[in-house]
């Protein structure tokens, strides 16, 4: 079973931050790092996930996360095309891939994906996107074509849009800076977690 909320963050000491909040899910997106510091990072964020009993999910680097046995990896476009995702299958590790636009999502849907996440919903200061916001029609669009896989929405979602987000089709829905950038991001992740928890669990296969 999934919650239907997951932050996103880029270190394991924000994860050490937010686990106390009751998290059950959260992403772990790291940029721009040495690749010792980089296992480090992961493997920290392993231990603590393992302890409080939450799933963790590597962003982009697949082969540490196979190494070091976590649950799920996430790929954005350029690493699934690089990725062997036979191995990771039979690592027995969860697959979630981003999508933009409909061929990205074929080329998703190939590989089977465990959820195929859909963004930027709205504008969003996190990065610069190369594609524009993609609206709350897009994700009843995708959730149709995708049916029962898990539609991950992602992008410039804010607490108090999460209710239209879920409302358009999302079955989980990711933050980033309304959680890392608030004044309390303690405080906001325990919000999240509370009305994220007013939906049923997600089962996967």
């Amino acid at each position: 079973m999934l919650d239907r909320f997951y932050p996103i963050v880029d270190s394991a000491d924000w994860i050490a931050r937010l686990l106390p909040c009751g998290l059950r899910f959260v992403q772990l997106r790291i940029k721009d790092r040495p690749a010792h510091a980089v296992r480090v990072e992961i493997a920290t964020a392993k231990a603590l996930c393992e302890k409080a009993a939450v799933r963790l999910v590597v962003n982009d680097y697949w082969q540490e996360a196979m190494d070091l046995a976590c649950d799920f990896v996430h790929l954005g476009q350029a690493d699934l095309a690089a990725a062997d995702v036979a191995a990771i299958r039979r690592a027995g590790i969860r697959l979630g891939v981003s999508t933009h636009d409909e061929a990205e999502l074929a080329r998703a849907l190939e590989v089977s994906p465990d959820y195929v996440a859909l963004g930027p919903i709205y504008p969003t200061i996190l990065k610069k996107m190369a594609f524009a916001p993609q609206g709350l029609a897009r994700i009843g669009e995708w959730k149709r074509k995708i049916g029962r896989i898990p539609l991950v929405a992602i992008g410039g979602i804010t607490l108090e849009r999460a209710q239209d987000v879920f409302g358009a089709g999302a079955d989980i829905v990711s933050a980033v800076t309304d959680i890392t950038l608030a004044a309390d991001p303690q405080a906001r992740a325990r919000a999240w977690v509370e009305a994220s928890r007013r939906l049923p669990a997600l089962a996967m296969a």
